[in-house]
């Protein structure tokens, strides 16, 4: 248990030395500093698999992505069709609201003067 903490710990660690390096390096191109970013959370994410949380986290992944084969997609044009009712029913409540706070206004514009 304990050596699991460690290698968190050094995981985060990780993490902070890449942060720091893409700082430390602020001079050198874009694509450097993206490169440090990216080598810390990988050599992390390798650190951190090592771990029973990381064993743990690998294990619902692989079980997310079989459940997510398993899905059945809407077609394309059931799609488009729920798309369209989304987009005229937010035209329709947005019309309403500012229908209604026009109100509100013209009703506070005539109670203050």
């Amino acid at each position: 248990m304990t050596a699991d903490k460690l290698k968190l710990i050094l995981a985060v660690l990780i993490v902070a030395g890449g942060i720091g390096g893409f700082y430390y390096f602020d001079d050198k191109p874009d694509l450097v500093q993206v490169a440090i970013i990216l080598a810390a959370a990988v050599l992390a994410v390798i650190v951190a698999a090592q771990t029973e949380f990381g064993r743990g986290a690998w294990e619902f992944a692989k079980g997310a992505r079989l459940e997510l084969r398993k899905v059945v997609w809407p077609a394309r044009k059931e799609t488009m069709q729920v798309t369209l009712i989304v987009f005229v029913m937010v035209i329709l409540v947005a019309v309403y609201m500012w229908v209604i706070d026009w109100g509100l206004h013209k009703i506070v514009r005539v109670v203050t003067g």
